[in-house]
């Protein structure tokens, strides 16, 4: 009878654990979005909970992919750009999976022919600029890379550092990719025209532009030729026209195509290869748009009509391809950090900024007890 008994209960403790649903944790970027009602959908059809894991900008989430390989912090791993695929490849995180949804994928996305990184969606970095400001101040807007050297915009533009963002990485890519190895001299010209630099795409648009919520100085910044109709979404009043717009010259955008993959070391393959699908079948790919404001790669999912008024397309954008990323990225980066963050004349370094710093403290604070000292013995 006790046997019976025992059987009878590790089946219903074996039956329960069955039916527990798994958990599938996605490592991203922090600019992932994606609504609730599409991620319940496939936990309700796959009986599994879906937990996410923002890890910080896409390069930094990357960074730490790598640093996690021997124990991975997910099962996927979502985020990783063109700019950065071939850093992810190398250090061999992925699985490679042949999804059958890739057949619905155009060929220009399909950058890893071993499939441990599959597309998910695209968008192009480019320069906007406030239409207010322009209009204002009777200034034509720049339609071109070169344009933006011209003195009648120092001052008026804010971009990413490179080696901190990947929006940056991308704008500076894309002048890597027009001017070749004069693109060092196209930054120094920029620099001595005012460019400002901040460590973050957050930064540069919210804080520094002029046409979002902080109405900062710059009336250009680095951000998509989606921003426009992300302006008109987001505003608080109903808006007919969206306040900002593109430079869409030759060579002066950058398209980003972002990939999944599932990280190595995965306890649920399966289930990861089934979310993967999801990723890029429809239901997954008409939320892109308006979660994430970037494009879907499967051409099968409907765009909303406020990507198709005012999201803009640049007709050539700057192409690199990943092995040529991949073999000049460190470096480009290097010589452009030597040219724009390189000192002034007018600069004073940091450790002698530092000192005087010290010494101003000392001061005050000799001052202050001096003070305190007559006022006890005056008292």
């Amino acid at each position: 009878m006790k046997r019976i008994l025992l059987a009878s209960l590790l089946f219903l403790v074996s039956s329960y654990k069955l039916q527990l649903p798994a958990t599938l944790t996605i490592m991203t970027h922090d600019s992932f979005a994606v609504s609730e009602e599409v991620v319940k959908s496939f936990e309700e059809a796959n009986n599994a909970k879906v937990l996410f894991l923002p890890s910080g900008d896409a390069g930094a989430a990357l960074n730490k992919a790598i640093l996690a390989k021997d124990a991975p912090l997910a099962d996927i791993f979502f985020g990783v750009d063109n700019t950065f695929l071939s850093r992810a490849l190398a250090a061999d995180i992925f699985e490679s999976y042949e999804s059958p949804e890739l057949q619905n994928i155009l060929a220009e996305f399909k950058l890893d022919p071993s499939n441990r990184a599959l597309p998910v969606d695209y968008g192009d970095v480019c320069i906007n600029y406030d239409k207010k400001y322009f209009a204002d101040n009777n200034l034509p807007v720049p339609q071109t890379l070169d344009d933006l050297t011209e003195p009648e915009y120092k001052n008026l533009l804010v971009v990413e550092n490179p080696a901190t963002s990947s929006t940056g990485l991308a704008f500076m890519l894309a002048t890597v990719a027009h001017y070749g190895d004069g693109f060092t001299d196209y930054w120094r010209a920029l620099k001595d025209n005012g460019v400002v630099v901040v460590d973050g795409w957050e930064t540069a648009y919210y804080t520094n532009f002029s046409a979002s919520s902080g109405r900062g100085p710059q009336p250009m910044v680095v951000s998509y030729a989606s921003s426009p109709a992300a302006e008109v979404v987001f505003a608080e009043k109903p808006l007919d026209d969206s306040p900002t717009a593109s430079i869409l010259g030759p060579d002066a955008c950058f398209r980003q195509i972002e990939f999944v993959g599932i990280l190595k070391g995965t306890g649920y393959r399966a289930l990861a290869e089934k979310f993967v699908d999801f990723m890029l079948d429809r239901q997954f790919q008409e939320d892109v748009p308006l979660q994430m404001f970037v494009y879907p790669v499967n051409p099968n999912a409907t765009l909303p009509d406020e990507f198709l008024k005012y999201a803009q397309t640049p007709e050539q954008t700057a192409v690199l391809s990943p092995e040529e990323i991949a073999a000049g990225r460190e470096q480009w980066i290097q010589a452009w950090m030597d040219i724009v963050m390189e000192p002034t004349a007018f600069s004073i370094p940091a450790i002698i900024l530092s000192i005087l710093v010290g010494a101003l403290l000392i001061v005050l604070a000799s001052f202050a007890v001096r003070w305190f000292y007559k006022r006890v013995n005056k008292d």
